[in-house]
């Protein structure tokens, strides 16, 4: 089934029996987020709230939390993701936009003194979250300089019926465009896009110097038609179900957090410029997406996705048959890599190769190919069985890491790690490992 927004992304998702419709009423305070969470932990699939207490409009949770999922969002096989990616993570291939007159958001808006985004049904998801935070929007921008577009994910905190708190971390494209104007301090022109095809969700979770839309055509292999908004001149997906629009307002800051983040703890309050909304238009019957911070989906588009590619062009360098995996349990931290070990030195030397693709990468496992890489139990028996922790690890102290993981200092210095996990037959030879194969157990319990 072709997936071209979210409406039909979720009849795909439903086809293949990775769509679960909720009816039971839940609250999203809380309530909402433990049962999409617990569904992506167990990978039963993405989660429809047909029923949320006191919103007009289903709320969609979990659209892309496990390479299944994200097989179907781009109409490919699990094994396929990272060489789809790869290839459209490279400029050449990006797909221009297309600009039309009229946007499925169009059936509905409200400007001025009409807007009240208390009506929005904005989740409280986390126990320890400072309030309602807009997760799933992507945030779309233009460089004022260049004229370059941008997607990003920036978290907005609820502060009152025309105001949001926008987190604006000081690296992403968002505040450089921001910072390059003539005034810094003036408000400047924003766009939130909420339910979206998976492509754009995918693509605003890559770090780029192109327009991450281009990234969303080439993973879609059409441009992405684009409409200029009702207050800001920024072109938007046509087919959101739900656009905000506002002026980032750099020089009014208030405190905003703290919310779950990607490394598994609340992240501090901020004092963050606040976000007025000037214009807030819907499709008919409409569907709010949200993502769950800290958990998979988060960990999934803004770890796993971008940066499986980069890993493996980095280890198939050294190994052309190697694979990789950085697996959500890990945040991001994590890189698994699985391989045909021929000589004793090649699993530490891929390791350090995984180690400098990208700062994020902390903890590095190297497994056979009779590990599957999916499964974290799996890994657990090769670092249980396989690993003599004197000889079969090594540690890179003082390294550069990410300034959010929790072992390192506030500037991201911390240790790495890398876990030769190989059966070493030269040390002791074991054989080959217990293996049941799987049974269908319908004939057995009816």
């Amino acid at each position: 089934m072709s997936v071209a927004d979210l409406r039909t992304y979720l009849a795909a998702l439903d086809a293949a029996g990775q769509l679960v419709r909720i009816g039971r009423e839940v609250s999203p305070t809380h309530e909402l987020a433990d049962v999409a969470a617990s569904l992506a932990r167990n990978d039963v699939g993405a989660a429809l709230f047909e029923n949320v207490t006191g919103s007009p409009w289903p709320i969609f949770a979990g659209a892309v939390t496990s390479h299944r999922r994200a097989a179907i969002a781009l109409g490919c096989e699990p094994s396929e993701i990272v060489e789809r990616m790869g290839e459209a993570l490279e400029p050449a291939n990006g797909v221009s936009t297309v600009p039309v007159d009229t946007a499925a958001w169009h059936d509905n808006c409200v400007t001025g003194d009409e807007v009240d985004v208390s009506q929005l049904p904005v989740p409280t998801h986390s126990r320890g979250d400072g309030g309602a935070f807009i997760t799933g929007a992507v945030t779309v921008t233009k460089d004022p300089v260049s004229g370059r577009g941008n997607l990003s994910y920036n978290r907005m905190l609820r502060m009152d019926d025309r105001t949001f708190g926008f987190n604006l971390n000081e690296w992403r494209d968002v505040g450089t465009f921001m910072r390059n104007r003539p005034d810094p301090e003036a408000p400047y022109p924003v766009a939130l896009a909420i339910g979206l095809d998976p492509a754009i969700m995918i693509a605003a979770g890559v770090r780029t110097t192109v327009d991450e839309l281009l990234i969303a055509g080439a993973l879609r292999g059409q441009g992405v038609e684009v409409c200029r908004g009702v207050t800001v001149d920024i072109d938007i997906p046509a087919a959101a179900e739900i656009v905000l629009e506002g002026e980032i307002r750099p020089a009014e800051r208030a405190p905003e957090g703290p919310l779950a983040e990607f490394h598994g703890y609340h992240g501090e309050a901020w004092n963050s410029p606040t976000l007025a909304i000037t214009a807030v238009s819907w499709r008919d019957d409409p569907v709010y997406q949200t993502i769950i911070p800290g958990w998979y989906e988060h960990i999934y588009l803004g770890n796993i996705l971008p940066r499986e590619p980069l890993l493996r062009r980095f280890i198939r360098h050294l190994d052309p048959a190697a694979d990789v995996r950085i697996p959500p349990y890990g945040n991001g931290f994590l890189a698994v890599i699985q391989i045909d070990r021929d000589n004793p030195g090649t699993p530490k030397n891929l390791a350090m190769a995984a180690m400098t693709a990208h700062i994020n990468i902390r903890n590095v496992i190297v497994v056979d190919r009779d590990i599957d890489i999916d499964d974290a139990a799996e890994i657990t028996w090769a670092l249980t069985n396989r690993v003599d922790w004197a000889t079969d690890t090594f540690t890179v102290p003082g390294a550069q890491g990410h300034e959010m993981d929790p072992t390192a200092d506030t500037r991201g210095i911390s240790t790495k790690l890398g876990v030769d996990a190989t059966y070493k037959r030269e040390r002791r030879e074991y054989g080959e490992r217990v293996a049941y194969p799987a049974i269908d157990l319908g004939p057995y319990l009816t």
